[in-house]
């Protein structure tokens, strides 16, 4: 069976449309019903019906394209790991990772360990934390980095760090002596951002209500926009202290103080298979064990 054939019959399942299935392969909408044919008469069944502009998936193509999909991916991870072998790599170390600590403790933490194992090819996927959990159970990744405790009984997880949320206004370029602004009043007259952070925005929100303040939210699910948003005066937020650390200190932020509010804190969290781990995963877990002792189990 020609690969290109079966790549065709996956992107064309995946857009039911030959047009645009034509476009994401570079090649010609003709050549996409050429391999479609080829491969429903080298199968001896109709892969696809026609509804208009579009095309749908017959019983037997859906049955098909899970067995089709899964040929192409082994083939590519074959590929890859030849590819690897290559350029010398000996083992392959693959992570996920939540984007706040990809923007934060990774670099140094990938710095390390590439420096000690050079023969590692490590493939990183940035991805929200709830997607990590499911990631590490199917072994699409060999260890997670995430913010929130997953709720997959074969992983287990621990504890890295904590990391204090602070409330952060823009920095109003003003005196530097001047006194801080009353943390009510900006939360009053500015517009709150949240929910760019899983697992405290909820009862965060609660607390505030309680206290009778009149809120503006707009939610903003990612934590990058959400500076963009205060850097530029739209708004302000509550945020880890490690996501915004650097903006601090280079003055685009003020860190308000907020007495009489009982501010929460949340973690990062190593996730792994409850299995016995590889050399290659237990030399990246000996390295966070010496970053963040003791490492302590949060899940049985």
């Amino acid at each position: 069976m020609d690969l290109r054939v079966l790549q065709t019959f996956v992107v064309a399942a995946t857009t039911e449309n030959f047009h645009q299935a034509a476009e994401t392969l570079f090649i010609a909408q003709p050549t996409v019903s050429q391999h479609i044919r080829l491969l429903e008469k080298e199968l001896g069944i109709e892969l696809f019906v026609r509804i208009g502009k579009r095309v749908r998936l017959t019983p037997a193509g859906k049955r098909f394209f899970p067995h089709a999909k899964s040929l192409l991916d082994q083939w590519h991870s074959g590929m890859e790991d030849l590819l690897a072998w290559r350029q010398g790599y000996q083992d392959r170390l693959q992570l996920a990772v939540s984007p706040t600590i990809a923007r934060t403790s990774l670099l140094h933490l990938i710095h390390r360990y590439t420096k000690l194992y050079p023969d590692v090819d490590i493939s990183i996927k940035i991805v929200e934390s709830i997607e990590i959990g499911p990631l590490v159970q199917s072994g699409q990744a060999d260890l997670g980095l995430t913010r929130m405790i997953p709720g997959e009984f074969q992983l287990a997880c621990y504890l890295l760090h904590d990391d204090p949320i602070v409330f952060a206004v823009p920095h109003n370029g003003g005196d530097m002596e001047a006194p801080l602004p009353d943390w009510e009043q900006e939360l009053t007259t500015k517009r709150l951002l949240t929910h760019n952070h899983p697992g405290y925005w909820d009862e965060l929100l609660l607390q505030l209500r309680q206290r009778g303040l009149a809120l503006r939210t707009m939610v903003v699910s990612q934590t990058d926009i959400t500076k963009r948003f205060i850097e530029e005066g739209l708004g302000v937020s509550f945020l880890p202290r490690s996501a915004i650390s650097r903006d601090l200190f280079e003055n685009r932020f003020i860190e308000l103080p907020t007495p009489g509010l009982e501010l929460p804190k949340v973690a990062s969290y190593l996730v792994l298979p409850k299995v016995s781990a590889s050399e290659t995963v237990q030399r990246f877990v000996d390295i966070l064990a010496a970053l963040y002792p003791p490492l302590p189990l949060v899940n049985d």
